[in-house]
């Protein structure tokens, strides 16, 4: 770990970064674009600097939440697709057209805005079409998808450069995702059928590279994988493709205090810990408003010394505790691995989920602002 003077910080490996993407490339095969999703801060890894190493990386497309995330984007270079995922509001029309935004269709009504807006700039705009095949979000009907799509394609201005659906359980539910896999299939085959040509589909997700390579078609959307996280289900994925990815991030924060307490004392807010034995305890800089998740108090662990360490009571704002009664030698200072390696064992985004409750992707995108990135094995700007 680094020596630094940080109370709570991250590490990017973007070494690590650079070999999952790799990975995913060579498992989707050559003819397979991809677009790498980088919402939410780049899944708390930092939107700016992942988006630079991706595209030394050679990632093909972007996908995005919203216009400010795209905005980004374009700061760090211009010339790289992005697709916003989520549905443009009205009064953020012009702007993705002005900014080159491809948006997500999923109504003629919005086809419409699209058009209007790119008549009144003189543009043309790259639509993505979204189906709901059982997602539930956004998206046309099944059975309505080819006439929004012929429709469309008759717009001024507008040119239908994608065709999309997304896994509502694919990581749980092999049946219902066939179900769906099933759903679109018919639709670009009616499509065959009418000669009607849509450059891109793709439906393929982190877990659907995983459970469902029947549906990769000519671009893959990972996420989660690139980041070296394999998405959490009940679907098995085997030993050989969970060694094939390597976590990025890792969360550290540093020992305030050690104290020795007897049998009897309690720990933090409302009392929800109290000691059965003596105990030695430090104290962690790090809580809640950092991102940890305070569904990990009294469940989770964290490495200090390179042993795992219960945490103790309730995680507060800036502050929670955990027991070194077999790390006698912690002292103030120390690093503690809130996710990560230390020493020979290693706390995973999966695993702090399964304490909390929660799935890994709320874990990663839950770390707060003020804690600081701190890259290593690459350039990030």
């Amino acid at each position: 770990m680094l020596n630094n003077s940080y109370r709570c910080w991250a590490e990017i490996d973007l070494g690590a970064l650079h070999e999952n993407l790799a990975w995913v490339r060579h498992r989707v095969g050559p003819k397979v674009k991809i677009m790498t999703v980088v919402k939410a801060d780049a899944y708390g890894h930092g939107l700016k600097q992942i988006a630079a190493l991706l595209m030394q990386s050679g990632t093909d497309v972007f996908g995005v939440a919203n216009l400010n995330e795209a905005r980004a984007i374009r700061g760090v270079g211009k010339g790289w697709p992005v697709l916003m995922l989520g549905a443009c509001l009205p009064d953020e029309v012009e702007t993705a057209v002005k900014d080159e935004v491809m948006p997500t269709i999923s109504s003629l009504d919005e086809a419409k805005l699209f058009s209007d807006a790119a008549a009144k700039l003189k543009r043309n705009v790259a639509v993505h079409i979204k189906v709901d095949t059982g997602m539930g979000r956004l998206g046309v009907a099944v059975s309505d998808a080819v006439n929004l799509i012929a429709g469309a394609s008759r717009l001024p201005g507008i040119r239908v450069e994608g065709l999309y659906t997304h896994y509502a359980s694919v990581e749980d539910d092999p049946v219902f995702s066939r179900r769906q896999r099933k759903s679109f299939q018919r639709i670009l085959g009616r499509l065959d059928q009418l000669g009607i040509h849509v450059p891109t589909i793709h439906a393929n997700n982190s877990a659907a590279l995983l459970h469902e390579p029947d549906t990769l078609f000519n671009l893959a959307r990972p996420g989660l994988l690139v980041y070296g996280v394999l998405p959490s289900g009940n679907r098995r994925i085997a030993a050989a493709l969970r060694q094939r990815v390597c976590p990025a991030l890792s969360l550290m924060c540093r020992v305030s205090f050690v104290k020795e307490i007897p049998p009897g004392t309690s720990l933090s807010y409302g009392r929800a810990f109290v000691a059965r034995r003596k105990m030695r305890v430090a104290t962690l800089t790090v809580g809640y408003g950092d991102g940890y998740p305070r569904a990990g108090s009294n469940r989770a662990q964290v490495l200090i010394g390179g042993k795992r360490c219960a945490v103790l009571g309730r995680i507060t704002m800036d502050q929670m505790m955990a027991d070194v009664s077999k790390v006698p030698r912690t002292a103030p200072g120390d690093d503690a691995v809130l996710l990560g390696q230390q020493g020979r064992d290693a706390i995973t985004a999966n695993e702090l989920a399964s304490w909390c409750g929660t799935v890994p992707w709320e874990i990663l995108t839950n770390i707060s602002y003020r804690v600081t990135r701190v890259y290593r094995g690459g350039q990030a700007s």
